[in-house]
This record gives C-alpha cells, sequence and structure tokens, in this order.
C-alpha cells in the first residue's frame, strides 16, 4: 500500500488538487489554491472570506471556510456553522449538476439552521428562505440562475 500524507494526529489529508469546484484532480495537475487545513479566523473573517468565495464561483471553498469555523468555533455556535456549511455544500452539489443531492443538503441546512439564531450578524432568515426556495426549485425541475447560488450570508 502507498505511503499516504497525514496529519499529526495520523488522519489521512487529501493532498491532491482540486478543481474550482472542489472536484480531485490526478496528482501533479494545477489546481485552485486550496484552504489551508489549520485555518482560524475569527467569525466575521470567516464570513467575509466565504462570501468571497460564493461571490467567485466557489462554494466547496466556501464551505471549507465554514467548516472551519464550526470546528474552531464554540459548541453552541456548531448546529449554525454546520448549516452555514451545508448551505455551501448544497451550492456545490447544483454546480456539480447533482441536482438531488443538492436538494437533500439545502433542506438539511434549512433544518439545522431553523432555530438558530441570528448570529455574526448573518440573515439567517434571508437564508432559510433562499435555501427552501432553491431546494424546491430544483426539486421542480426548474432553471436556478447563477446569481441564485451566491447568496448573501450577512445583512
Amino acid at each position: 500500500m502507498a505511503d499516504r500524507d497525514r496529519d499529526e494526529t495520523g488522519r489521512p489529508r487529501n493532498t491532491r488538487p482540486r478543481d474550482a469546484l472542489g472536484r480531485p484532480l490526478p496528482h501533479g495537475s494545477e489546481g485552485v489554491a486550496r484552504i489551508p487545513d489549520d485555518l482560524d479566523l475569527p467569525p466575521h473573517e470567516s464570513l467575509t472570506y466565504a462570501q468571497e468565495l460564493l461571490d467567485s464561483g466557489m462554494a466547496f471553498h466556501a464551505h471549507e471556510v465554514l467548516e472551519a469555523a464550526w470546528k474552531n468555533g464554540p459548541d453552541d455556535e456548531r448546529d449554525f456553522w454546520q448549516g452555514l456549511a451545508q448551505l455551501a455544500v448544497g451550492i456545490t452539489h447544483v454546480q456539480r449538476g447533482n441536482l438531488s443531492g443538492a436538494v437533500g443538503l439545502l433542506r438539511r441546512a434549512s433544518e439545522r439552521l431553523a432555530d438558530e439564531p441570528a448570529r455574526h450578524g448573518v440573515d439567517v432568515a434571508g437564508l432559510l428562505e433562499h435555501a427552501d426556495a432553491l431546494a424546491a426549485d430544483l426539486a421542480a425541475g426548474r432553471d436556478v440562475a447563477p446569481e441564485r447560488l451566491k447568496p448573501r450570508l450577512t445583512i
């Protein structure tokens, strides 16, 4: 078995380059810049960075920023950050053409965020409405304009 790159705890890392939609590329390919495994930003900076990535059509990478925020944040904000990360992954699935996966993740994001208070300037109510409408349109087979894949995270 080939040696695998592992972190300091022994967990395997995926060091393959990725494309703008987060899909792995063959080793040696040139991919887009990766989100560092040890990313640890204050909430406002995480949201700003994730928004920049969403606006650039890089929802997978936005998900990685939001996932880092949930892993580094306080326990009482775990569902909040996970819901935001799920929203970004749902959008990733739309971008990749996996519409049924997108619908499921958008619905899970909505369910997770439904009972969460607005924190850090995030427009939770607006994101719930956005995720629900996007999931409904995808489930009904309606076309989705590219701008709908760039939700505003904050008010």
